[in-house]
C-alpha cells in the first residue's frame, strides 16, 4: 500500500533535497505581463528555492493582485528587484554571481539537459507571444531550450519555468553523492 506523505514527513523529505542544493538558481523575466503566469511562475519559484527574482521591463509585480492570488502567498519566500530593461537586470544578476541562460525556442539553442546548469544558474524567461527580447538573447551566456515531441511547438511560460527550474535542480542533485544519513532519513518516508 501507498503511503502519502504529510506534515512532518513531508518536512524531511524537502529537508533532505535542499541538503543538496548547493548552487544558487534565480529567474529573470523579461517583459512577462501576465499576472496569472507571474503568479504561477511565482509558486513555482518558491517551490524549488529560487534565490532572486529579476522582473525587467514591463514584468508584473508578484505583490499585483492577480499575480498574488495565483502565487498563494508564496512570494513572501522569494526576494525580487525590478530592473527598467533586460539589460541592466541581466547586469544585476551577472553582477550577483550568476550564469545567465536563456529559456528560449532560438538557434543557436541547445536543450537545456545539455547545458551545464549545475553552477549558480538565472534562467532568463521571456514575454508570453514574443519571448526574450533580443536584446536580452544577445546578453544571456547561454541559451537552452525544452524538447518537446508533441504537435505544440511551444509551452506557456509559467510551465516552461517550472520544467527549467527542475532541469536546474535536477543537475545540482544528480553531482553530489547521497550520505549515509540521507539515505536513511529519505528511506524513512
Amino acid at each position: 500500500m501507498i503511503h502519502q506523505l504529510r506534515g512532518t514527513e513531508l518536512k524531511r523529505l524537502h529537508r533532505t533535497w535542499r541538503r543538496r542544493s548547493d548552487s544558487r538558481l534565480a529567474l529573470l523575466l523579461d517583459d512577462v505581463g501576465n499576472p496569472y503566469n507571474v503568479g504561477s511562475i511565482t509558486r513555482s519559484a518558491a517551490a524549488f528555492g529560487v534565490d532572486h527574482l529579476y522582473l525587467a521591463g514591463s514584468s508584473v509585480s508578484p505583490r499585483a493582485p492577480k499575480a498574488a492570488k495565483t502565487a498563494l502567498g508564496t512570494d513572501r519566500y522569494l526576494q525580487w528587484s525590478e530592473h527598467p530593461t533586460v539589460t541592466e537586470a541581466i547586469g544585476a544578476a551577472k553582477k550577483d554571481g550568476y550564469r545567465v541562460v536563456g529559456v528560449e525556442l532560438a538557434d543557436p539553442a541547445s536543450p537545456l539537459a545539455d547545458l551545464d546548469l549545475s553552477v549558480d544558474v538565472c534562467l532568463v524567461l521571456g514575454h508570453e507571444e514574443r519571448g526574450i527580447s533580443t536584446t536580452g538573447l544577445a546578453e544571456c551566456d547561454a541559451v537552452g531550450y525544452v524538447p518537446l515531441i508533441g504537435r505544440v511547438g511551444s509551452l506557456n511560460v509559467a510551465t516552461a519555468a517550472a520544467i527549467a527550474c527542475y532541469e536546474v535542480r535536477r543537475q545540482g542533485w544528480s553531482e553530489g553523492d547521497w550520505s549515509d544519513a540521507e539515505s536513511a532519513e529519505l528511506a524513512e518516508t
